[in-house]
């Protein structure tokens, strides 16, 4: 196993205690002014501990729940405080990346790491912030090009391949060029390997993203910025979807990105605007013998935002979100829906307490418009702060819970849409505090509580009971979107964030989560997504360098129901554990360095979704070369 890289030197603050966020409120805003449970990581963290894929660096992060179907970027479900995977909402640069066809490919973000700045996380309710689908939380990710400020003088390069056990073959490359009025980003990651034995077939993947972007500063309040990314994922996805002993499913998916932004500054205001078109298509075969299902989804969306300082403890942030969501399918049929919502926030400081009521309106095509508003305090004092937050979430069908099975001429078995659902509603509220000590250490504890109506998710259905007969068998076995009247979700989390710079050239920086989860549904039988969250959740990352030598962990301990499928010889474990390690010696002048890397250290057999199996242990290692100037 060998491999070799060219990488940007990392930095030891990896974790910012309270660090400036725009995630909350879309204005610069220190976290603990925000009222709102924020971790943010920064992109170096990506080369430094063993994860392969950006959904694999998620992972790891306190209080974040990612279900993986498949490894490296093959496919995964992002979920926050016990939400279903659609109700995370995942944004790159201001651009919503939430695809229209299916939730489950959220996790297709189209950003090399090598591009990426920082990750913001903020858990809870959003709404009436960032619009439908930002329920459990946010993930938002800002790259460097676009966060670069004018005459910075910067050039970084990225470039190598290593490899590994069964067949795994990996390729990195990234740049970064900062000069005068001209910032120039992109990358490329791709992770490929024929994978292990499954059952008729093996689970190889061939996952590659590849992104470059560029922002030009007119003058000092003037830029422009554009993205283009392409991403293809193609890979086994046998019980993906199902728990049928002819499922041998492969998938393709590939995914298109442009994201242009035009943006004003100065001290008093600031406007941007933003646009991004989001084209997939995807390719499913269940097995050699039938025909495979064909769609292309796009996504246009525009927002505005315009922001004013008011006084030196007002600001007052406005703005107007569109969206055009598209699907042309051989199995979903051909779908348009649009929304737009103008949406308005505040924040008032009084001394040491910050308020920041705000306010969305959200109009869809063919569905009643809903008025979504929330409200975020705060108070710091000494070195805790104490916050508080309530606010209503709204979440709409994707083509997938209207339309699946919807077009075909006879279907047997499986999950069928429901045209006739109605946006999910929900009220949310938290409360918490953080304590912070000496720039070092920062702990979180936060109780929340969810009231769900009208919860889209799957149920058995028996034959007599579906909405729509015409293409169903009587003798068939289905389940069926609907909306579930009513779920209870309440919690409470609490993470740990540390980082440290020790004498004689050593640093540590480390973080972990703990979330304890219940949810309770009014509806007699058990729905699919929401019954698989995990009812305990421990995630858990650290580095430490000494001199030439960085060690890397990162781990997870998970307890949830335990579910079987006999027919394929499947089973969900009441609770699992795993442990991936990283060792890398650096020397000519930290220039150069080797790494040896085990996944899944303990070789663990675990799945998170019935019937998609992961990989047990996995070895690899390398080389890498570090530039940065």
């Amino acid at each position: 196993m060998i491999g070799f890289t060219i990488a940007v030197n990392a930095t030891a603050q990896e974790i910012e205690l309270d660090p400036v966020t725009v995630t909350a409120s879309l204005s610069q805003k220190r976290a603990s002014e925000t009222g709102r449970n924020i971790t943010i990581i920064k992109g170096e963290r990506f080369a430094r501990l063993p994860v392969h894929s950006v959904d694999e660096l998620l992972r790891y992060i306190p209080g974040l729940e990612i279900q993986a179907r498949g490894p490296m970027g093959s496919q995964s479900d992002i979920v926050l405080r016990g939400g279903t995977f659609q109700q995370v909402l995942v944004i790159l640069d201001g651009m919503r990346l939430n695809d229209p066809n299916t939730g489950h490919f959220n996790s297709y973000i189209p950003i090399a790491p090598s591009e990426i700045e920082r990750i913001e996380v903020l858990k809870g309710a959003s709404s009436a912030i960032h619009g439908a689908d930002a329920v459990g939380g946010v993930i938002y990710i800002i790259t460097k090009s676009f966060a670069a400020k004018q005459n910075e003088d910067t050039t970084r390069i990225s470039a190598g391949i290593s490899a590994g056990e069964y067949g795994f073959l990996n390729a990195d490359a990234g740049f970064l060029y900062s000069k005068k009025n001209i910032n120039i980003g992109g990358g490329i990651l791709t992770n490929n390997a024929d994978g292990v034995e499954q059952r008729g077939t093996t689970g190889f993947f061939h996952n590659t993203t590849a992104s470059l972007s560029a922002n030009y500063h007119l003058n000092n309040k003037w830029n422009i910025a554009y993205r283009y990314a392409y991403d293809t994922r193609d890979f086994a996805a046998q019980n993906f979807y199902t728990t049928f002993l002819s499922d041998t499913a492969k998938e393709k998916v590939i995914s298109r990105w442009h994201q242009a932004r035009v943006a004003y500054h100065s001290e008093e205001q600031t406007f941007s605007l933003d646009a991004g078109i989001k084209n997939v298509t995807d390719r499913y075969s269940y097995n050699k013998a039938s025909a495979p299902n064909s769609s292309t989804s796009k996504l246009l969306q525009a927002l505005l935002v315009y922001q004013r300082k008011l006084s030196q403890s007002t600001v007052l942030v406005s703005g107007f979100n569109y969206q055009q969501k598209n699907i042309e399918s051989n199995d979903r049929g051909d779908h348009t829906l649009f929304l737009a919502s103008p949406f308005v926030n505040v924040s008032q400081q009084i001394g040491k307490l910050t308020i920041r009521p705000s306010a969305q309106w959200v109009f869809f095509k063919n569905i009643a418009s809903e008025f979504v508003p929330q409200l975020d305090l705060s108070f710091k004092t000494k070195g805790i702060q104490f916050r508080g937050s309530v606010g209503k979430t709204i979440r709409d069908a994707d083509f997938t819970e209207r339309y699946n099975n919807y077009n075909k001429t006879l279907v047997t078995s499986g999950r069928i849409g429901n045209p006739m659902l109605k946006a999910e509603r929900s009220l949310s509220y938290e409360a918490g505090a953080d304590w912070f000590w000496q720039n070092r250490l920062k702990v979180s504890a936060t109780f929340f509580q969810r009231f769900h109506e009208r919860l889209i998710d799957y149920s058995n259905t028996a034959y007599a009971d579906m909405p729509r007969k015409e293409n169903l068998s009587p003798a068939g076995t289905y389940a069926l979107a609907k909306n579930i009247a009513e779920v209870n979700t309440k919690g409470f989390e609490t993470d740990i964030q540390y980082t440290h710079d020790l004498p004689g050239q050593q640093f540590i920086t480390a973080s972990a989560g703990w979330v304890w989860l219940n949810s309770n549904s009014s509806d007699a039988d058990p729905s699919f997504y929401i019954s698989s969250h995990a009812k305990f959740l421990n995630n858990f990352s650290v580095i430490y360098q000494c001199h030439n030598l960085t060690l890397s962990i990162n781990g997870l301990y998970k307890k949830r129901q335990g579910q079987s499928a006999d027919a394929i010889n499947a089973k969900i474990t009441p609770d699992y554990f795993i442990l991936n390690g990283k060792a890398e010696y650096s020397f000519l002048h930290k220039s150069l360095s080797v790494f040896v890397q085990t996944d899944n250290i303990f070789n663990k057999q675990y799945s998170d979704l019935l019937g998609s199996v992961m990989p047990g242990r996995w070895m690899m290692g390398g080389i890498k070369y570090q530039f940065a100037r």
